[in-house]
């Protein structure tokens, strides 16, 4: 947990949840009343601060506050992408001056607002994937989230690389050319310069881009059934990997999609969120307010 004041007044809470597809902000004024909410694009810390701190100004800006103003409020931030020290260094530096800022990842706040604030897990797999705990003890523990370019198994940008995988193997000859490999080729071209092309500049949102794909295809091509397959089996593994027992709550899309194809033992665990992602980073930046009320620690 990274947080910064200023020591100015505040006018009004902001919770932000941030990812590699979009901005949510949820507005609130002294008294906890909700007035306003908005959304802007992508603000994954991996994707650059200057970025990150535009797209959040714009999803406050887009709930339409009357007399807000940056500098008076004070923001909970839920962002992914804030486990490399670099990136997390970068928007910190980059503050554009607003009054006071909580920073944890968007994790943290999907698990607080699904459960509370009480303890509970969360799979979440939408562009990325990751799941978080917090535990009866009050600890918190996170398992997987290590990234697009390595990681995020079972998430729409794993899914997509999987896909274009697919489509280089079968545009080789290495594979057979199903419907899902012709969806590619038409997304982002037959030739071989066309999918190095794709790749070079795909990056975390072009990949998720191609995963509707796979779902599209998993009812007449056995290779894309398979990929969701092995999707549901990594998500599997992350759930139990973080809590075996927990009561577990779902986000994002992939998960949301791939939801009967988890595990039994994992979909008993299932429950549903009781508020959104961006309702727990608000909850978060309230609490500050509150500092008699203490924030777990986190642990790996």
């Amino acid at each position: 947990m990274t947080s910064r004041t200023a020591g100015r007044p505040v006018r009004h809470w902001v919770g932000i949840d941030g990812g590699g597809t979009s901005t949510r902000a949820l507005v609130a004024d002294a008294t906890g009343r909700v007035l306003g909410r908005g959304e802007a694009g992508a603000s994954a810390l991996g994707q650059g601060a200057e970025q990150a701190w535009r797209h959040i100004a714009q999803a406050i800006a887009a709930a339409n506050v009357p007399g807000l103003e940056l500098a008076q409020c004070a923001l909970g931030l839920g962002l992914s992408g804030t486990g490399v020290p670099a990136q997390l260094d970068a928007f910190v530096a980059a503050d554009p001056g607003v009054a006071a800022f909580t920073l944890v990842t968007d994790g943290l706040v999907a698990l607080l607002g699904a459960h509370g604030g009480e303890p509970g897990a969360l799979l979440i797999s939408g562009t990325g994937s990751v799941a978080e705990a917090l535990l009866p003890d009050g600890s918190r523990r996170m398992v997987g989230g290590w990234g697009w370019q390595i990681g995020d198994e079972g998430s729409g940008a794993w899914l997509g690389q999987q896909a274009m995988k697919l489509a280089q193997a079968a545009f080789d000859g290495r594979a057979p050319a199903g419907s899902l490999a012709h969806a590619v080729w038409q997304r982002a071209g037959a030739s071989r310069e066309d999918l190095l092309s794709f790749c070079a500049a795909a990056g975390q949102g072009g990949y998720a881009s191609l995963a509707p794909l796979v779902f599209e295809h998993a009812v007449d091509d056995p290779a894309a059934a398979a990929l969701l397959d092995q999707a549901a089996f990594a998500l599997d593994a992350l759930a139990t990997a973080v809590h075996p027992t927990l009561p577990l709550a779902l986000a994002g899309s992939i998960a949301q999609r791939l939801n009967a194809r988890l595990s039994p033992a994992v979909q008993a665990r299932c429950v549903a969120p009781r508020g959104e992602p961006v309702a727990g980073a608000l909850w978060l930046i309230q609490q500050q307010e509150q500092p008699q009320k203490q924030q777990p620690e986190a642990r790996s």
